[in-house]
């Protein structure tokens, strides 16, 4: 797996409140990378820095050899896909429309193409909402609306995948189908990187778990390496019993 973003000495602040500092860190193509840490750990902060809608960061983020913040808007959105944790529509687009948003950094005239409609087709397949593609939007329910998101960011195409949250709203059936998918794309060689507050997920899914904490890199490596005692009691002020998965495998 060859590194695809190598960040070094990055750091955020709000204000005056330093809310991330990583020495380094990277991700890699063919990795499923899941972030996790309490809430206000900076997980979301250093999502959106990858996904470039945060240029004001101090220190290197490179994505392919590149500073971040010196991809055109349009080039970084053709190699990087990106799923914020929540995303309101008020006008009346079906599902499979906003499925074809999904496909813009794509398009280079007023029709989709073949290729667009291929990749809608497949990215709703995926995630299951075929059978709802001509339903308002906004009549679906928080599930359905969150995998017609996934969609939409599967559509785009990129080889990195960020998602912030992606199985929030979700069902049991429909949360193991995301991660498990995730998983997959990784191992097509896409580098899949999402925030979430659900460990055991992360743990049973991802190759790697990097978990912050006030903004710093307390753990990083495998999931079961990751999770350990300290850093539960520590990060999640939580005992190991009380996390089945992580503690009983």
């Amino acid at each position: 797996m060859s590194p695809i973003y190598h960040c070094r000495g990055l750091a955020h602040t709000y204000d005056t409140t330093e809310v991330l500092r990583l020495d380094q860190v990277e991700f890699r193509t063919g990795e499923f990378a899941a972030i996790v840490g309490p809430n206000g750990a900076g997980k979301s902060t250093l999502l959106t820095i990858l996904a470039g809608l945060r240029p004001d960061y101090q220190g290197e983020c490179l994505l392919e050899g590149r500073e971040v913040r010196q991809w055109g808007r349009r080039e970084l959105t053709r190699l990087v896909s990106f799923l914020p944790q929540k995303i309101d529509l008020a006008f009346p687009f079906t599902a499979r429309q906003v499925v074809f948003m999904g496909r813009t950094p794509h398009c280079d005239g007023l029709y989709d193409t073949p290729e667009d409609a291929a990749a809608v087709d497949e990215a709703m397949r995926l995630t299951d909402t075929l059978e709802f593609q001509e339903r308002d939007y906004r009549s679906l329910s928080g599930g359905e609306r969150q995998r017609v998101m996934v969609a939409a960011a599967l559509a785009q195409g990129g080889r990195v995948l960020l998602l912030d949250e992606p199985a929030t709203f979700l069902d049991l059936k429909h949360q193991l189908a995301i991660y498990r998918l995730l998983r997959e794309l990784a191992a097509q060689g896409r580098a899949v990187i999402a925030v979430t507050h659900d460990l055991n997920l992360a743990a049973a899914s991802a190759h790697r778990m990097l978990v912050l904490y006030h903004g710093k890199a307390v753990a990083d490596g495998e999931p079961r390496a990751a999770m350990s005692g300290d850093v539960l009691r520590c990060v999640f002020e939580v005992e190991p019993d009380e996390v089945p998965w992580i503690a009983h495998g």
